[in-house]
């Protein structure tokens, strides 16, 4: 039941209608007894900053960020975690006494989940199709533990300014004009909503793909690209990992260290997976 005490944690985004965030986030809450509920809002794109001003308004926990206003976020905060800044993206905020802090667990959770699956990330050639708010997540991890990492995107000053941030921390990472480079690469990440939506075209030629690649995601489901990938026989990893542990560290944001329930989260994520 929700009281005049019950404190609130959301979801902005546009489309938030398929999101899994709120089943796992509340059924956290419930099982460590916190009077807290999480729900997704749909926000138009002139509207963010007011959304963003209502965490403070209305005293929420704080939010997830989500497509596409993980970079746009960061313009409505009061401050961001050096992580944050560094990747020039938000996707969880926390409310501190009023004080809005931007956060980044993304990259965290998609390298917790590449854990889990057994990718060899540290002797591996990264190809990375995406430059946008989830590349930059992703790669701010990848650059140090890959020894090398190309990334494609079409729009080519994002691209390029991605690029060069990185070199700061991994000079092997350099920026393609095409995915044929894909070819000489050990693992394949699509970081662009390319496959969220029906219809959408693979971020690459399924002619590039390789037996021996291993075909990552961030989206939550097997994409034509996975499937595609999976025809071959190779190695895919959907981005319901990182939805998973991305959540979690935002969960733990919000409340403490250690307090996400990770096993009643999963069990929540999945069932409401297995109901899309």
């Amino acid at each position: 039941m929700i009281t005049a005490h019950t404190k609130l944690a959301g979801l902005i985004g546009n489309p938030v209608g398929h999101s899994l965030s709120p089943a796992m986030h509340n059924a956290g809450f419930n099982h460590i007894g916190l009077d807290c509920r999480y729900l997704a809002f749909d926000v138009k794109p002139e509207m963010l900053g007011d959304a963003i001003r209502s965490i403070r308004a209305l005293n929420f926990l704080g939010a997830n960020i989500t497509i596409p206003y993980k970079e746009k976020a960061i313009q409505f905060l009061d401050d961001c975690h050096e992580e944050a800044r560094f990747i020039g993206a938000v996707n969880t905020i926390v409310n501190f006494n009023g004080k809005l802090t931007g956060y980044n667990t993304d990259g965290r959770g998609f390298m917790k989940s590449l854990e889990i699956s057994d990718v060899p990330l540290k002797n591996s050639k990264v190809f990375m199709v995406g430059a946008g708010g989830a590349a930059r997540a992703i790669t701010y991890y990848i650059a140090k533990e890959a020894p090398s990492l190309r990334i494609f995107d079409t729009d080519t000053p994002k691209l390029n300014a991605l690029v060069r941030d990185l070199k700061r921390v991994n000079p092997e990472v350099h920026a393609e004009t095409s995915t044929d480079a894909v070819t000489g690469s050990d693992i394949l990440i699509n970081a662009t909503p390319l496959g969220l939506h029906k219809g959408d075209p693979l971020p690459i030629d399924k002619k590039l793909l390789k037996k021996d690649h291993i075909v990552c995601d961030v989206i939550y489901r097997d994409t034509p690209l996975l499937v595609e990938a999976k025809k071959l026989g190779c190695q895919t990893v959907n981005g319901l990992g990182m939805l998973f542990w991305q959540g979690i560290l935002a969960f733990e944001l919000w409340t403490k260290p250690g307090a996400a329930p990770v096993e009643v989260m999963r069990d929540a994520l999945m069932a409401a997976y297995n109901r899309l």
